[in-house]
């Protein structure tokens, strides 16, 4: 393991995310709300950290499997660190955890608040509070490659660790230019929603942060009331529009920008993401109209907020932790489901639920044809077994994991329902949860180990479990003190009996 190659790595990052701290230092100044010296000393703090390592680091040629997990690992808890020094710093979170829980939701989309009062925020912070979404939403590492591609064949191992779904698709034979285009379609989309969002009536600072916490699929708000809070139904529309594309596989997208629109509507999780959402949006605004009397006030909450839910985004336009208790767990269930495989959504992702469907289909139909030989299918296309076992142990991991986190949650003193939505919420990158942490509360109430327990979730979430588990691995490189009875369990989990 090459640790001064990883240094080098990480001060280039932080230095890429230094210089994006200057666009809320404009907003700072224009508004000049008294954040202007916070913002100033995150930038500097953050670029001299990154100038140190990259002195300390030595530049690599290329990079290795094993380094790329390590980097994209350290990587992210280095942007949530450094993130979270102008929450810090300004007084506005003024405790480090809080801090640090609050931007490490934002760049990983999660969208999960420490803040009462956001509408006091000063507007810089506020901006990049917002902002964080939209660095990781494409993705930090994918940023970093696009504008530094400089590793040869080891950038792929990065986007593998960092690009969300089963596997990232190579949309030129070179991975630097497909970090490229990938952000090229992201720009133009959160341009176009910004555009709309100024015709909609909303101001540039609003349209801004909105579209960041949309096209990311984060859930940040300026308001209180989240989307709520604006009293734009035209907005709203957009939102809605620029959710369901932001829950879309951005490799689509190419195609579609190069004429090939037909593709998009051919493609079978493409269709399926939509038929699925478009369904269960139905299901909760019938469920609402039965309870509310209001047609339209409840296909206008019951899309906004399933769309919200499914795509992670987490925008909320009503308290629906207070809706009917079908609705609730139909939203609750939701955040288990996610976008597109290749989007910027986050949870277990809609090619993986496909793939389980058919996989229990073949299974229960074997079982009368036992001789029957049905290779898994999505479209005209057959999925490898190793790629159908690779989503199987993804969604076996995911609910473990789950499981495990609630049932901590719980001994911290969090009542059922609150501690499996909290862990939902944060390990789907969702936001809002149910009670506790529902849409009209935050997570503030909950202890610092709580909160380093969700952000450590949030991480898992974005980067997909194994990019953070492979690096407990023993055969990794790292002496971790397992004991005996922790080695004979990873040699029995390995295969080996002779322990």
């Amino acid at each position: 393991m090459r640790l001064k190659s990883i240094a080098s790595l990480l001060g280039s990052m932080l230095l890429v995310l230094s210089a994006t701290m200057v666009f809320p230092i404009i907003w700072s100044v224009y508004y000049g709300d008294g954040d202007l010296p916070s913002l100033v000393v995150s930038m500097a703090l953050t670029f001299f950290v990154g100038i140190i390592l990259l002195a300390f680091g030595r530049n690599p040629a290329e990079i290795t499997v094993k380094e790329s997990f390590l980097f994209v690992s350290l990587g992210w808890i280095l942007a949530g660190a450094f993130g979270a020094l102008p929450f810090f710093f300004s007084g506005v979170l003024p405790s480090y955890i809080d801090a640090f829980f609050e931007a490490m939701s934002g760049f990983t989309t999660t969208g999960a608040t420490v803040i009462g009062q956001i509408e006091a925020v000063p507007r810089g912070v506020l901006f990049w509070r917002s902002m964080t979404h939209w660095l990781g939403g494409m993705g930090i590492i994918v940023l970093f490659v696009a504008i530094l591609p400089r590793f040869g064949f080891g950038a792929t191992h990065l986007l593998k660790a960092e690009v969300p779904g089963l596997h990232p698709e190579k949309i030129t034979p070179r991975i630097a230019a497909t970090a490229k285009i990938l952000w090229s379609i992201y720009m133009f989309l959160s341009a176009a929603q910004v555009l709309l969002l100024l015709l909609a009536g909303l101001s540039l600072f609003d349209s801004l942060t909105h579209t960041f916490g949309t096209i990311a699929t984060g859930g940040f708000s300026t308001r209180d009331a989240s989307v709520g809070g604006l009293f734009n139904f035209k907005a709203e529309l957009v939102i809605i529009l620029f959710m369901i594309i932001a829950g879309g596989n951005f490799s689509l997208y190419y195609g579609v920008m190069r004429g090939n629109l037909k593709s998009l509507f051919k493609n079978p999780e493409f269709k399926f993401y939509l038929s699925f959402t478009a369904f269960m949006a139905a299901l909760i605004s019938i469920n609402l109209y039965a309870f509310q009397g209001s047609g339209w006030l409840s296909l206008r909450q019951g899309v906004f907020q399933t769309v919200s839910i499914v795509t992670t985004t987490g925008f909320t336009t009503a308290d629906f932790d207070a809706w009917h208790p079908f609705s609730r767990v139909l939203l609750f269930f939701l955040m288990f489901a996610g976008g597109s495989g290749g989007s910027t959504a986050g949870s277990i992702k809609q090619i993986r639920l496909i793939i389980l469907l058919k996989y229990i289909y073949r299974e229960v139909y074997r079982t009368v044809n036992p001789a029957a030989v049905l290779p898994i299918k999505i479209g005209t296309k057959v999925v490898p077994e190793q790629l159908v076992s690779n989503a199987l142990s993804f969604i076996f991991l995911y609910l473990v994991i789950f499981i495990v986190a609630s049932i901590i949650m719980s001994g911290f003193g969090l009542p059922l329902v609150s501690a499996f939505a909290a862990v939902a919420a944060t390990l789907g990158n969702v936001g809002p949860g149910l009670e506790m942490v529902g849409p009209t509360m935050t997570y503030s109430p909950l202890s610092g180990a709580s909160k380093l327990l969700l952000s450590f979730l949030m991480m898992l979430g974005r980067l997909e479990i194994y990019t953070v588990v492979v690096l407990f691995l023993p055969d990794y490189g790292f002496n971790l003190p397992l004991g005996k009875a922790g080695k004979a369990a990873v040699q029995y989990l390995k295969g080996n009996r002779r322990v």
